[in-house]
């Protein structure tokens, strides 16, 4: 069973009958949605067709006007005052023949020559003046004594072509009401087709959907997204995930801390990181499992793992171990072995020593024996003083005098030389021995591995006000050509891991100690490789000079 099966198994089985489904939620609201905009849409479309049409009842109002103003009886009758039934019985042919709520003809003092409620012929009307008497034709809605309708007006004019009156004809609102209503059930076909249309491509969507969540339900997508936070945020290893892109989308705390990281999401390794090793790490340049990678404040183990689906690149996800404290354990483990096998090889000379004592005693070589025990037993005081009178700190002696016995063990001679010079509290104490220690290291193992003979390395400590300059020479076979540029490089070496103890750290280490403190390091390429440290004493801070003294 995959993990998102597992996952889903254990969502609580009360979320399915309490919440729809993710696909119902979709359904319902994209239906809620169509019904919404559908029905307002259909409002709006009857509001714009119901003025469409009043436009359309006005225009062809104004038409059966000017048709009606244009017939030479009715304009003789007006301009000559004569036949006034005739104005009448052709305005209510006119008006039966067009279907018009009526047809009034007004003579320019405003008398009605024509109405479709006789009471009303010879009356004036209410409008003074009349409208058309500009000589232009005008539209709109009349609220008359017939009701509401569309209304058109046009100037009834004389023989000569001036006006004389007007002819206004309406249009009842029943026809527009009417027309209207026959037209209703077409656009509401259209918008039932609209909605039939959302709701099929809601339904596909929202299958989609529960495809691209796994069949997962909002509660379930919501309680995997705590899970992820918390998963992130959580546990003890940093977490960088890339898309194709090389975009960082996710990072959690533990890999901002180890890496010093800001805000880094949406950006590029480049803009938030500087080139070298740790970015070629993480964006991939480098390949392999547990690459060892150096900060200035931790050493780390870096694993990227490319993300895959159905054969397409969706990105990497990149874990960053923090291996400092582990890596300082096992170099001090493996420093204590070496010092145990030392030991071991003392206890061996010794007990060789003795047997020799022994057989001279044995022999009577009573002189010679007690010349033996005494060049014995000079032997590694002489040493130590020897290194004590060059160098005042205790902690150096110790670490020098321990380094000699063990190259020693492994055939070479480890020399400090004569114009070396180091004082009881140097400068840069703690950061001096972790240099030399690790200098001597690599030198005793390239000098134990090859070259010159006899196998041989040379130190030189000096101080002076300016300046502490450490030079480890080795008679090894020197760095290979070309490969000075990678020297110092997080988990360069040669030879492989010897023990519990990774190759390739002791020199990078150096190399940023030196230079986080405004030091040097250089090296020659052999043969008899020669590194030459220099770091610079810092300047004492000014005492600020007294102000004035009293008492």
């Amino acid at each position: 069973m995959s993990m998102l099966s597992r996952l889903s198994a254990r969502m609580p089985r009360r979320w399915g009958r309490r919440n729809r489904k993710l696909s119902s939620r979709i359904l319902l609201s994209q239906l809620a949605i169509l019904g919404l905009t559908s029905t307002i849409g259909f409002l709006l479309f009857a509001v714009a067709q119901r003025a469409q049409l009043d436009r359309e009842y006005e225009r062809r109002a104004l038409a059966i006007a000017s048709t009606t103003a244009a017939e030479p009886q009715i304009r003789d009758a007006i301009a000559y005052r004569t036949g006034g039934d005739i104005v009448q019985s052709i305005a209510a042919r006119i008006q039966s023949a067009s279907h018009a709520s009526y047809v009034v003809v007004i003579d320019r003092d405003g008398i009605r020559h024509s109405h479709p409620m006789p009471a009303l012929i010879g009356e004036p009307v209410a409008e003074r003046p009349l409208v058309a008497l500009d000589g232009r034709d005008h539209v709109g809605v009349d609220q008359g004594i017939t009701g509401r309708s569309a209304n058109g007006k046009a100037p009834l004019r004389g023989p000569t072509g001036d006006v004389i009156g007007e002819v206004s004809v309406g249009m009842p609102e029943r026809d527009v009401i009417g027309q209207l209503w026959r037209e209703l059930p077409l656009f509401g076909l259209f918008a039932a087709l609209a909605l039939a249309v959302g709701v099929a491509a809601s339904s596909v969507l929202a299958r989609r959907l529960k495809r691209s969540t796994f069949g997962l339900e909002l509660e379930e997508i919501a309680g995997l997204l705590q899970d992820r936070e918390a998963m992130l945020h959580g546990i003890r290893e940093g977490v960088i995930g890339f898309d194709r892109h090389g975009r960082v989308t996710v990072v959690n705390d533990e890999a901002r801390r180890l890496l010093g990281l800001g805000t880094a999401l949406g950006s590029r390794l480049s803009d938030v990181l500087p080139d070298g090793r740790l970015r070629r790490a993480l964006d991939g340049t480098l390949t392999g499992a547990d690459l060892t990678v150096v900060t200035d404040s931790h050493c780390l183990a870096v694993n990227r793992m490319p993300v895959t689906l159905r054969g397409h690149e969706l990105g990497a996800v990149v874990t960053v171990r923090d291996r400092t404290e582990l890596v300082g354990l096992l170099r001090e483990l493996d420093s204590v072995r070496g010092l145990t096998d030392a030991l071991r090889a003392q206890q061996h000379e010794f007990s060789n020593r003795m047997h020799t004592l022994a057989g001279l005693l044995e022999l009577g070589e009573h002189e010679a024996a007690f010349a033996y025990a005494v060049e014995s037993a000079g032997a590694e005081p002489a040493l130590a003083e020897s290194i004590r009178s060059r160098i005042g700190n205790p902690l150096m002696v110790g670490l020098l005098t321990a380094k000699t016995t063990v190259a020693a063990e492994r055939g070479v001679r480890l020399v400090l030389s004569e114009d070396s010079r180091l004082g009881e509290q140097p400068a840069h104490l703690d950061r001096l021995l972790t240099i030399v220690g690790n200098l001597l290291d690599n030198a005793v193992d390239a000098a134990a591995c090859g070259g010159t003979s006899p196998a041989r390395v040379r130190l030189s400590l000096v101080e002076d006000a300016a300046r502490v300059t450490v030079r480890v020479a080795d008679s090894g076979p020197g760095v290979p050509p070309r490969a000075r540029e990678r020297i110092f490089e997080d988990g360069w070496s040669t030879r492989p891991d010897r023990g519990t103890a990774r190759r390739g750290l002791g020199l990078a280490l150096v190399h940023r100690l030196v230079l986080r403190h405004g030091g040097s390091i250089e090296v020659s390429e052999g043969p008899g490789a020669v590194f030459t440290v220099v770091l610079p004493v810092p300047r004492p801070a000014p005492v600020a000079a007294a102000k004035g003294a009293g008492w």
